[in-house]
């Protein structure tokens, strides 16, 4: 059986997702959440003509000519302006933020006037006017964010000044995770021979929480049938099912045989890619099933490559139809193999920002404190040819952005 290329793989994998329902969260619950809807401002900011600066409202005709004595006739502060009109030779002493009084049309910083017994002196002009127009920074109806945004803080900042108290969101794709291994024992056991600690499920759910999923851990099946069909029907509610290990092709490999009798059907397994080969693909019903390698590192850049795809599709994110970032490579590269390959690798940037990156001194697929070390994959192509180092590869980003 031919091995799937990554493209093509991929392109399964995703096919006829469409962004999940929407749900309205509170502002406070919105961090990492992904937009449903554009977002119009409910009203004008500024509301009103604003000073930039603590000093003096006045008229800029009365201040044409210097020294110019101005007679107090009130003050203006944030949230408690002043009512009045300023008229000829009068001035109002204002704070940063309070609306600029009626008639004035020029913010005397406070540097440049001396103020004693109710009379300011204005003694000298800078250029600007020191206020903030109405509008200045957006106007009620204008959609300042839009559908597919991921909101981070700058954007939840945003959507309160826009006054609002709850966003349209995209409900979060279920995930359950499901560990296969008579092997495998949780982290912190005592361990007896032929034993490993089960890393990977803690490794994924982070990954899915934080590019926007739900993670719902179903547990570690062990080495039967009936083990892997009872937590997989315990996850049947999940948009994916996430399977880790138990999909090659050795005797004690049961995934796909168990999940078949719940109904899969399998769409592919074992794709053109390295690490990760034994990797499959399939649904029941509507639910979505990917199975990872149980290796940790093949199973976490298998799920960079197809998991975090899906879940993209699912939030309706914009930023999913980005193109691949690029660096440039810091040392040269030998020609690839027949598999397209995803070495682990480090950056370091330039003070011009250009981002440079070099393999990891070893691409063996079980070490995993030297993942924790990558920052980056550096994606080869099958057969690509070697290159020079300054050539430009793809790359995937382990960080988040």
């Amino acid at each position: 059986m031919a091995l799937l290329p990554v493209a093509e793989a991929l392109e399964r994998v995703t096919g006829g997702l469409t962004p999940l329902e929407t749900e309205r969260v509170a502002l406070d619950r919105g961090h990492g959440r992904v937009l449903a809807e554009d977002l119009a401002a409910r009203l004008t900011q500024p509301p009103f003509d604003a000073s930039a600066m603590d000093g003096y409202a006045v008229r800029a005709e009365d201040v044409a000519a210097l020294p110019a004595t101005l007679n107090l006739v009130g003050q203006a502060a944030a949230g408690a302006g002043f009512t009045g009109r300023v008229g000829r030779g009068e001035a109002v002493r204002i704070f940063t933020g309070a609306p600029v009084p009626d008639g004035a049309d020029t913010i005397v910083i406070q540097e440049n006037g001396d103020e004693v017994s109710g009379r300011v002196t204005v003694k000298a002009l800078s250029s600007a006017s020191h206020i903030r127009p109405r509008g200045q920074d957006f106007t009620a109806g204008e959609i300042l964010l839009t559908a597919g945004t991921r909101l981070g803080p700058r954007e939840l900042m945003l959507a309160a000044a826009m006054n609002h108290a709850a966003l349209p969101v995209r409900r979060k794709p279920k995930v359950a995770i499901l560990a296969t291994g008579d092997e495998v024992v949780p982290p912190g056991s005592k361990l007896v021979p032929d034993q490993i600690v089960s890393s990977v499920p803690l490794g994924l759910a982070a990954l899915i929480e934080v590019h926007g999923g739900e993670a719902v851990p179903l547990g570690v099946a062990k080495d039967t049938l009936e083990s892997i069909v009872t937590l997989a029907r315990a996850g049947k509610s999940a948009d994916i099912l996430l399977t880790i290990g138990g999909a090659s092709v050795g005797e004690r490999d049961l995934v796909a045989t168990a999940l078949k009798s719940e109904g899969l059907k399998l769409d592919f397994w074992k794709i053109a890619m390295r690490p990760g080969k034994p990797m499959l693909y399939g649904r029941m019903g509507a639910q979505r099933v990917l199975g990872v390698p149980g290796n940790p590192v093949s199973a976490l850049i298998c799920a960079h490559v197809f998991l975090l795809p899906m879940i993209a599709r699912m939030l309706g994110l914009a930023e999913a139809a980005r193109p691949a970032p690029e660096a440039v490579l810091g040392e040269p590269l030998e020609a690839n193999g027949l598999r397209e390959h995803y070495m682990r690798a480090r950056s370091v940037w330039s003070e011009d920002g250009t981002r440079t990156v070099r393999p990891l001194p070893s691409q063996d697929s079980s070490l995993q404190a030297a993942l924790v070390r990558a920052d980056c994959l550096i994606v080869r192509a099958p057969s690509a040819p070697a290159l020079t180092k300054g050539a430009r590869v793809k790359i995937v980003p382990l960080d988040p952005d």
